[in-house]
């Protein structure tokens, strides 16, 4: 079978009980990087030294049924360099090749960098979208995060210290500057650090330089006050162009705060 295994995104001690066991027995690894690999089992004191395969972004296509057919016969264990693999990380290449071909894959859950600074961030955590990587261009971040003004739900970003202090401002021009945000940095490490505010207050906290792994939380749109007969209108414009009434009704419910099924039973009757 094909094991995913999350490891450690900081403090080497996350290191599962589950994942040391597996890299003392495993005779394959796929990972990002085999020189952190080969790190991370002497750091862990572990003397099985198994074949080691790079699978990272360039190659992962080429590499994906090879490690599929190895996975027939014996356990292929994929590691990315911190957290969990396929997650902003090769591996679902892997995933989605074994999938089509009936080849079993489980995972050996652990950290997590997107779990981990939700948690922390003092955002919602009921509902959150995870939008991985920003862009590294000014214009497709702009774009971007204004295509996600009105998103609801808590947003979880990853992103460089070189780019972070351009990344607040540009997102505090598309979904405003008082908008509730976290930076979580170094989570795990002797440095961790996460800093609170506002967007506007974060684009001054990291004008000095940040340095580290980040990752950024920014709080979802608050919903718009929209009256009710509105609301339904609202519907209704989306039914029209082509979006089902249940998902137009829910959509909706989420930007105004009305509920859907009140929504949804307005706009069917309004229709008949």
């Amino acid at each position: 079978m094909i094991i995913l295994a999350a490891t450690p995104i900081g403090n080497l001690g996350d290191a599962s009980r589950r994942l040391v066991e597996a890299l003392e027995q495993t005779a394959v690894v796929a990972s990002e990087d085999t020189r952190t690999t080969i790190r991370l089992l002497s750091a862990l004191g572990i003397v099985n030294r198994p074949r080691l395969i790079a699978l990272h972004d360039h190659n992962e296509k080429d590499r994906a049924p090879e490690l599929v057919e190895l996975a027939r016969d014996q356990d292929v264990l994929l590691l990315s360099d911190a957290g969990m693999p396929t997650v902003s990380d090769p591996g679902y290449g892997v995933v989605a090749a074994a999938a089509a071909a009936g080849v079993t894959v489980t995972a050996i859950p652990g950290p997590s960098a997107v779990v981990t600074a939700l948690a922390v961030s003092g955002l919602p955590t009921d509902r959150f979208t995870f939008e991985g990587f920003v862009a590294r261009k000014h214009g497709e971040r702009s774009a971007a995060f204004r295509a996600l003004a009105a998103e609801p739900r808590t947003m979880v970003f990853f992103d460089a210290p070189s780019r972070v202090a351009a990344t607040l401002a540009d997102m505090a021009a598309g979904f405003g500057a008082d908008r509730r945000a976290a930076v979580c940095r170094e989570l795990t490490k002797l440095h961790e650090e996460v800093a609170r505010g506002t967007l506007a207050e974060l684009v001054v906290w990291a004008e000095g330089g940040v340095r580290g792994e980040l990752v950024i939380v920014v709080a979802g749109a608050p919903a718009r006050e929209v009256a009710f007969p509105d609301a339904v209108t609202q519907v209704g414009e989306l039914v029209r162009a082509g979006v089902r009434l249940k998902d137009a009704s829910t959509e909706v419910a989420a930007l105004t705060g009305h509920p859907s099924r009140e929504l949804y039973q307005a706009a069917l009757a309004a229709r008949s």
